[in-house]
């Protein structure tokens, strides 16, 4: 089955390079390298799997236009997220008190590279992408986002409404990308510039894993409503509102090149012409 050929060794990099990195978290250059290391073995495992199991060149991850496309999808992350905080502190609810550390965002950024790279491989790369061939674009992004809010009910602060917020917003933004571009680049770079500028730069709980060290040293405050509460702002309903505008604008670029596909019509493994254009 190729769907369990190709998840299990990018869940397996996952859970190895997740637990070195939980292991070395107080040194941040040992976060950093190991984080990346972890991150790019996940692709390389990747595409090894899928020229295996489907005997094609994994175009969805090329080296070719890698770069721009992965800073373009950081770009949109960090701006997604920038609008949300910048609500969240219009109503009070996010100050900034003083600066924090420069060691804790060198570690996060290793960190988040692995998970945002783990993470898109597994639910936009394998997921998404296999279960749009049988039963089509709009299903694949509705059956995923579900899955993708339940994988982070497994995080220690993890809400109902935190899983809810989070595959109504960043999975139907994440695989809409995906859909628009067919590479994976430009996902794998919006979901770290969110978790990045989120914990990196701000310093708030990201997905219910509790408060980081960012270069910011932010204070939450208010309803939960609008805050998140401890789960972070992925639980605002600011998350969800510009999640969902982001996914109508991807799908509507998508929907313009072509990029949806109907149920059981496998999807062109060519990647479109780069959004950057």
């Amino acid at each position: 089955m190729r769907l369990l050929k190709q998840l299990l060794p990018v869940v397996a990099v996952a859970f190895v390079g997740g637990q070195v990195v939980v292991t070395v978290k107080g040194n941040a250059l040992l976060s950093l390298v190991i984080g990346v290391v972890t991150a790019a073995l996940a692709v390389f495992v990747y595409a090894r799997m899928v020229r295996w199991s489907e005997h094609r060149a994994p175009a969805e991850v090329a080296v070719k236009g890698a770069v721009p496309r992965t800073l373009l999808g950081v770009l949109i992350g960090a701006g997604w997220f920038a609008a949300v905080i910048g609500n969240i502190a219009f109503l009070g609810g996010y100050r900034i008190d003083g600066f924090g550390t420069v060691a804790g965002p060198v570690g996060l950024f290793g960190f988040m590279a692995a998970a945002s790279v783990t993470e898109e491989l597994m639910f936009r790369g394998v997921l998404f992408r296999l279960i749009e061939e049988r039963l089509g674009t709009w299903a694949s992004l509705v059956l995923t986002s579900v899955l993708f809010g339940l994988w982070h009910m497994l995080n220690p602060d993890a809400t109902l409404w935190g899983a809810v917020a989070i595959a109504v917003s960043a999975g139907g933004a994440l695989a809409a990308a995906y859909a628009a571009t067919r590479s994976l680049w430009v996902p794998i770079g919006l979901h770290f510039g969110w978790n990045f500028a989120e914990a990196g730069v701000f310093g708030a709980a990201v997905s219910g894993n509790g408060k980081s060290e960012g270069l910011l040293r932010g204070v939450m405050s208010g309803p939960e409503l609008f805050t998140g509460g401890r789960f972070g702002p992925e639980a605002s309903p600011y998350t969800v509102v510009f999640g969902v505008l982001l996914t109508i604008a991807f799908m509507w670029l998508a929907r313009r090149r072509g990029n949806l596909v109907p149920r059981g019509r496998r999807a062109s493994a060519a990647v479109p012409a780069s959004l950057a254009r």
